[in-house]
């Protein structure tokens, strides 16, 4: 009995998810955009980088959708024997730009906080996951975590043509008040996201099936909420984008949300405005 209710409660998602889809893809770009412009339930979508491999589908479904976000970007492995803000993938980024969408840093390599060190000048124990040096340990300074956030928001500046926001997010949001304020005294504000809005793309599929997230997203994700996904994770086998990106779009506007970037956020409009 629990799995044919369970299968009959699939079935109307689907079936809910493809009315919805269809309504979404019946509306103009310009219904869309006049909706954010009067929309009082904004929710804030952004992406990490990855493998890439989903990134065109990403950029067709947001182009499809009129959605802008913002793209927190680190020099991570990519599933085209390079690094994501390579010169193969520099092309990507500057159409991005062109659409509107915002940047900032994710490090350049894609760098966790282990711990701070004792000390009167801040100090932590670092560990890249991407680069000549990932997965080994270090200690840096506060000088060269800030160096590490600003050289991929110096990347992003060079390849895109756009100034990146004045932000950056911590991999895995691993962060301490100690490494806040570091980046905070270098010009960056860091910017993590809602419990409803983690999406789920880093699960093992196994236990945390698509229409699970989905399902998850759509009833949890509350007016406010900073949302998070990936531009392509290594270790799931059932790919969260694109096949989650579209009808969790078109759900939180049939719910009446719309999409801005971090730009409109009220936590960090005074902050990016006072560092142009």
């Amino acid at each position: 009995m629990r799995k044919e209710s369970e299968r009959a409660g699939s079935s109307r998602l689907r079936g809910l998810s493809g009315i919805v889809f269809a309504v979404a893809c019946a509306a103009t770009p310009s219904a869309w955009a006049q909706q954010g412009a009067t929309c009082e339930k904004p929710v804030y979508l952004t992406f990490d980088t990855g493998h890439m491999g989903v990134a065109p589908l990403v950029a067709d479904v947001l182009k499809r959708q009129n959605v802008r976000v913002t793209f927190f970007a680190a020099a991570e492995r990519t599933q085209t024997d390079g690094d994501s803000l390579d010169s193969h993938w520099a092309p990507w980024w500057k159409a991005r730009a062109a659409e509107g969408h915002e940047f900032a840093s994710h490090t350049y390599d894609h760098a966790y906080w282990r711990g701070d060190l004792k000390g009167v000048e801040p100090s932590f124990r670092i560990k890249p996951s991407a680069g000549a040096f990932a997965g080994r340990e270090f200690t840096w300074t506060a000088a060269e975590y800030c160096a590490n956030i600003g050289e991929a928001s110096e990347r992003l500046a060079l390849i895109t043509g756009k100034k990146p926001l004045p932000l950056f997010r911590a991999p895995g949001g691993k962060t301490s008040p100690r490494l806040l304020a570091t980046a905070k005294a270098c010009g960056f504000e860091h910017v993590g996201w809602a419990p409803a809005g983690f999406l789920g793309d880093e699960l093992p599929s196994e236990k945390f099936s698509n229409e699970k997230l989905l399902s998850q997203a759509l009833e949890s994700i509350r007016p406010g909420d900073i949302l998070v996904a990936h531009l392509g994770i290594w270790s799931r086998k059932d790919p969260w984008a694109p096949a989650n990106l579209e009808p969790l779009i078109v759900g939180l506007k049939a719910k009446g949300f719309c999409f801005e970037t971090l730009r409109q956020h009220p936590q960090y409009r005074a902050w990016i405005a006072s560092h142009p």
